[in-house]
This record gives C-alpha cells, sequence and structure tokens, in this order.
C-alpha cells in the first residue's frame, strides 16, 4: 500500500491545520491507521491512532484535546486535525498503517506500523 499525505504548512501558532492520507493499493478497511511526527534531531513519535470497526481513538498526552483523528474506509483516507498549534509541534508528519494490529497504547510503537508516508511538514511560528 502507498501512503500519501498532504495538508502541512506554514502556520502562526494558536491555528489549525488539517493533515490528510490517502491509501493508494489496497483497501485499510479497519486496520489502524496512525500518524506520528519527528522533529528535527529526535527520534519519530507518536501523535495518534484510529483504530477497530468501532473507529477507536488514542492519543498521545501532548496532542490530547488539540488534535482529533479520524478516518474514511470508504474514501481510504485518515485525517488529523490540529487546533491550538504549538511551536513544539513542529515536525513532519508521516501516516502509517499496521498489519499487525493494535490497539490502545499498543498503538504508540514506531514497529507496530509497517507501511508509511513521506511525510508532510508542518511549522508552526510564534
Amino acid at each position: 500500500v502507498q501512503l500519501v499525505e498532504s495538508g502541512g504548512g506554514l502556520v502562526q501558532a494558536g491555528d489549525s491545520l488539517r493533515l490528510s492520507c490517502v491509501a493508494n493499493g489496497r483497501a485499510l478497511s479497519t486496520l489502524p491507521m496512525g500518524w506520528f511526527r519527528q522533529a528535527p534531531g529526535k527520534e519519530r513519535e507518536f501523535v495518534a491512532a484510529v483504530y477497530d470497526i468501532d473507529d477507536n481513538e488514542y492519543y498521545a498526552d501532548s496532542v490530547k484535546g488539540r488534535f482529533t483523528i479520524s478516518r474514511n474506509v470508504r474514501e481510504n483516507k485518515v485525517y488529523l486535525q490540529m487546533s491550538s498549534l504549538k511551536q513544539e509541534d513542529t515536525a513532519v508528519y508521516y501516516c502509517a498503517t499496521s498489519r499487525l494490529g493494535c490497539s490502545g497504547s499498543g498503538c504508540d510503537d514506531v514497529s507496530v506500523f509497517d507501511s508509511w508516508g513521506q511525510g508532510t511538514q508542518v511549522t508552526v511560528s510564534s
């Protein structure tokens, strides 16, 4: 499966931004989908995941209450709505899918996800 992210850009602190990720080549169905990010000089970190047929969600504490993950299975897309953006949210954001499956905190492990997009840059200025 090929994942392609879009929607990144340069915004000011406090602004909102919506990232999109489309999967080409395979239906995502209810496979777990995740968003991760990587800032310069830092390791890739978990942001949010959606999983199970009920579209359960799980978030990193740093984005809880500000970010919302959602997906449209019919369109094979997953979204990340980001609000109240902070400078520390600046990073390259990646979407990923997991054939292994995960739930809850089990989705915050990079190694669980086996297909990744190329990333989209989000820069938050003061």
